[in-house]
């Protein structure tokens, strides 16, 4: 009989027949005859015994009566799939409903594996992700990561070939070397914005914006229940996710000597940024297509895609949501006005924004961030005239690869910006928690005090359960990544009471000069502010110390769930980490915590505020509930874990007299001044 985890099997190899050898066990389904397709119904139980050998594991599916999947098999199983195409969300939605709906693991099974040889492979991922993360059966099974199902989106086109000679010629032969992913394959130092190839193309940096969307879906198929889509703070979520992302890619800029990266604010001027992506996708057979230099924006009509959009139709988006900011208020589909206040109306923006089924005008607002990246996605082929699929800005697993996912993300923040813009400051009594005093912060690493390096480590990462129609053998994919030198905060704090107190310790580091090499103003640094941690402490009469690794951090995910093997890296069943397992891969790679900094050193400032804990907290069981990389993923099935903005207490403009960041400090803050600095050495970490 077929168990809960064998679902898994159904993610292994994407292309393949469903009655392929699947997992380190080489198990095989056995399907009943209707559930065969045409292509391979005279030859499956052929195919099954050439390649089986004695079938270590046989799972027999048990045929049941199979929902309408007319709509999810609309996509062409080699089409490309687009969570920014509303009409392939739409397909997704429709098949998340079906997969979620059905009432017991059996039926559940038996439908996903009649499925899969129908459905286009990236949709019935997508949808089969979502779906098992909600179920109530199912949420704590450990999902693959995409790296490992579609490793086409993250590796040189060239090394695809490579790996595809290695596993033909060494059949049968003990697993090959790892194989190189190369670190200067999309372009050479001609182009200056591929000195920042490192943070762009990084493993973990793609892979937490595909789990963050994959964990946040926007779309419901009309009439369905939004519960998959009404998270808790989820349009919040979006706007700061994204906030936080370009506050960091700035500060990796300026460690390379480069400025802030400049808003896409005007649509009709010619994009200077080119991007030639060198990846083919296995499963379209098709390479991914570039944008040249100066590609101007255009209306995209493409039939084949149920998509017309024009340039046009995202300014005027664009205007009224700036309208509603100004006034202060949106109007719904009934007329009646949501005003945009100080706790809400960041969230209500966000829902627009993105346009998710959150959204409570979308006909009037439109959907204006996922279209912008359809226009760049498109840009090089809007009316499909030559026949090519979408850009990497059309796929979540891509899109940060592109210098203009930046761009667009930096208009898309200076929205969002308007709105914290018109917000009051906050007031002393705000921030300050009297009796509460930050004597002292120390950042230790090594031998060193305030002083963090970062150089190279080569990562290893298992990519063979994406390679389809070739022998069995694991796949290691040899990776360059920016890593730091773990350190320590120690946090010096007093509590004048005579009685214990709680506080919610926040912390927040920015470059010290701007883009212009000179210190700057707190109005123009708190969006530089990158939040390093958030995490409550009982602060007792009298002096407190306290001390926290960089490994503990509130938004990053473990190193182990970046670059991690699923047959070798499995908690023991019904563990606390079991449990824990598919939300948990949502957050920000570790290694990718801090800048790069200089060769010389890049000055930061590190803040520290202990904030009321009374004021702050949320009451909620926690446990099991995969908080540590709370900040950018929120926490599973629960509220946001903080009261408080997302950003707080740099999310809003400071008062007049807060000239720099020193004027705004009350005693239960502290800065201290660290530099990063960068050693051009590689290290090796296999696990």
């Amino acid at each position: 009989m077929a168990n809960k985890t064998d679902l898994l099997l159904l993610f292994d190899h994407p292309t393949e027949p469903v009655f392929m050898d699947k997992g380190k066990e080489q198990a095989f389904f056995e399907i009943p005859d209707s559930y065969e397709t045409d292509n391979y119904k005279k030859v499956s139980k052929n195919v099954q015994n050439r390649v089986g050998g004695d079938k270590n594991r046989v799972i027999f599916i048990k045929e049941l009566p199979v929902p309408d999947l007319s709509i999810p098999m609309t996509l062409g199983r080699t089409d490309q799939f687009s969570v920014f195409l509303k009409s392939h969300r739409w397909q997704a939605g429709n098949l998340i409903e079906i997969f979620t709906k059905l009432p017991s693991f059996e039926e559940l099974i038996s439908v996903a594996v009649y499925a899969k040889d129908r459905i286009n492979p990236a949709l019935f991922n997508y949808a089969l992700s979502v779906a098992l993360a909600h179920r109530g059966d199912t949420k704590n099974l450990r999902l693959p990561t995409v790296s490992e199902l579609f490793p086409d989106r993250f590796i040189d086109s060239q090394v695809i070939r490579t790996v595809s000679e290695q596993l033909f010629v060494l059949e049968g032969t003990p697993s090959p070397d790892p194989i190189i992913i190369p670190v200067n394959y999309t372009a050479s130092d001609m182009d200056p914005e591929h000195s920042l190839w490192y943070f762009r193309e990084d493993l973990g940096i793609n892979l937490h914006h595909w789990h963050w969307h994959l964990v946040y879906p926007i779309e419901v198929t009309p009439g369905a229940d939004k519960s998959i889509v009404d998270k808790d703070r989820r349009g919040e979520l979006f706007y700061y996710m994204h906030q936080q992302v370009i506050a960091r890619y700035n500060a990796e800029r300026l460690s390379n000597y480069m400025g802030k990266v400049k808003a896409l604010e005007d649509l009709d001027e010619p994009i200077a940024e080119g991007y030639f992506p060198k990846m083919n996708s296995l499963m379209a057979s098709r390479a991914y297509p570039p944008r040249f230099n100066n590609t101007r924006l255009t209306s995209v009509d493409r039939p084949v895609n149920q998509l017309k959009v024009s340039v046009d139709d995202v300014k005027r988006w664009r205007d009224r949501i700036y309208q509603a900011i100004h006034q202060g208020f949106v109007v719904d589909v009934k007329n009646d006005k949501i005003a945009l206040d100080e706790v809400k109306g960041i969230d209500i923006l966000g829902n627009i924004v993105e346009a998710s089924a959150l959204s409570p005008n979308m006909a009037l607002y439109g959907d204006m961030h996922n279209m912008g990246h359809i226009l760049l996605a498109y840009s090089h082929d809007p009316d499909h005239r030559h026949l090519e699929a979408h850009g990497v800005m059309g796929d979540s697993t891509t899109a940060m690869r592109d210098p203009v996912f930046y761009r667009w993300h930096a208009f898309i923040d200076n929205v969002f910006q308007e709105h914290k813009r018109l917000l009051r400051p906050y007031e002393v009594e705000e921030l300050n928690y009297p009796g509460i005093q930050v004597l002292k912060v120390e950042v230790n690493s090594k031998n060193q005090t305030n002083k963090l390096t970062t150089f190279w480590q080569q990562s290893q990462v298992n990519m063979s359960r994406g390679f389809d129609f070739l022998p069995r053998s694991n796949v290691l994919a040899q990776i360059t990544h920016l890593q730091h030198v773990p350190f320590t905060y120690t946090i010096n704090a007093v509590n004048s009471a005579n009685a214990a107190r709680f506080g919610y310790v926040r912390i927040f580091m920015a470059p010290k000069p701007n883009g212009r090499n000179v210190s700057s103003f707190l109005a123009e640094q708190r969006l530089a502010m990158i939040e390093l941690d958030k995490f409550v402490v009982q602060l007792n009469p009298g002096l407190n110390t306290f001390v926290r690794r960089s490994t503990e951090s509130s938004v990053t995910i473990p190193y182990e769930r970046t670059f991690r093997n699923l047959d070798e890296n499995t908690p023991a069943k019904n563990s606390p980490e079991e449990q824990e397992s598919f939300f948990c891969g949502c957050g920000w790679p570790n290694h990718m915590l801090v800048p790069k900094g200089r060769p010389e050193g890049l000055p930061f400032e590190l803040f520290v505020m202990i904030s009321n804990y009374d004021n702050d907290r949320i009451d909620q069981d926690t446990v099991g509930g995969c908080n540590d990389a709370g900040s950018y993923c929120g926490i599973r099935d629960r509220k946001y874990p903080d009261r408080r903005s997302m950003g707080y207490p740099f999310d809003r403009m400071p008062q007049l007299n807060a000239v720099v960041l020193k004027d705004f400090l009350l005693p239960n803050m502290h800065t201290v001044d660290i530099t990063i600095t960068h050693e051009d050495r590689t290290e090796k970490r296999f696990e």
